[in-house]
């Protein structure tokens, strides 16, 4: 079995700011996406949410917080480029990169400009579909005319949510769900408490996606993410 590379393809921004994993690919810069020279040592994923209290000047003791919403996961990482073997120039994926955060030309012709989205995936352990939120690169290694044989990339970027289509009206499910894909480390209490604020509803998911045994889940497996409404629910 041969080495999985990590790689950032490019995706066709759509109006609703939402994607499906099958989003339609596109060119940046002339490419398509950006296959690493070598898999990233780490990359970070982080996850906020909001919560709030109401001050009362006579209580004794803070209010308990109330939950306000989640917040789209972020996920950071460094991108080595190297062609020093090759002679090749860097600077065209480094080039695309930047291009990520600018407005991609059919949206601004549609007069909804958006960035180009991305899909960083890596084997069946993560596909992150998100747009690029900063680029830092830095070029290390150059030729004798002076073109960068070899950058260092910082990439930032904010996740996208998936959604599946909207079902058949007669079904009565009018509200698109949305896709997550389970990372390494997460499980169905730690995506419940990202999603809802409350690890107890964990059932809520397993019971939308007919999980009998939720130890059994693995990296790269998409779930459907019940509607906030549907969590407000007894389970």
């Amino acid at each position: 079995m041969g080495l999985e590379k990590a790689r950032i393809a490019f995706l066709e921004p759509k109006a609703s700011g939402a994607v499906t994993s099958a989003g339609g690919g596109i060119t940046v810069n002339g490419l398509g996406e950006i296959v690493f020279d070598f898999n990233p040592k780490e990359y970070t994923i982080e996850k906020s949410a909001e919560w709030a209290r109401s001050a009362t000047s006579s209580a004794e003791s803070t209010s308990p917080p109330e939950f306000k919403g989640s917040n789209p996961r972020h996920l950071s990482l460094e991108l080595f480029l190297d062609r020093t073997a090759t002679r090749g120039d860097v600077s065209k994926e480094v080039e695309a990169l930047f291009a990520c955060l600018s407005p991609y030309p059919p949206t601004i012709t549609a007069k909804n400009p958006s960035p180009p989205f991305v899909r960083f995936s890596w084997g069946s352990t993560i596909e992150f579909i998100a747009f690029v939120q900063s680029v830092n690169a830095t070029y290390t290694l150059f030729d004798q005319k002076g073109a960068p044989l070899r950058a260092v990339c910082t990439i930032s970027m904010e996740e996208v949510p998936e959604v599946t289509p909207r079902q058949n009206p007669t079904s009565g499910a009018l509200t698109p769900l949305r896709i997550r894909t389970l990372v390494a480390g997460e499980t169905l209490h730690s995506i419940a408490y990202a999603e809802y604020g409350d690890p107890a509803l964990w059932r809520l998911l397993a019971e939308g996606n007919d999980v009998d045994d939720p130890l059994r889940l693995r990296p790269g497996c998409k779930l459907r993410i019940p509607s906030a409404d549907d969590a407000l629910q007894p389970v």
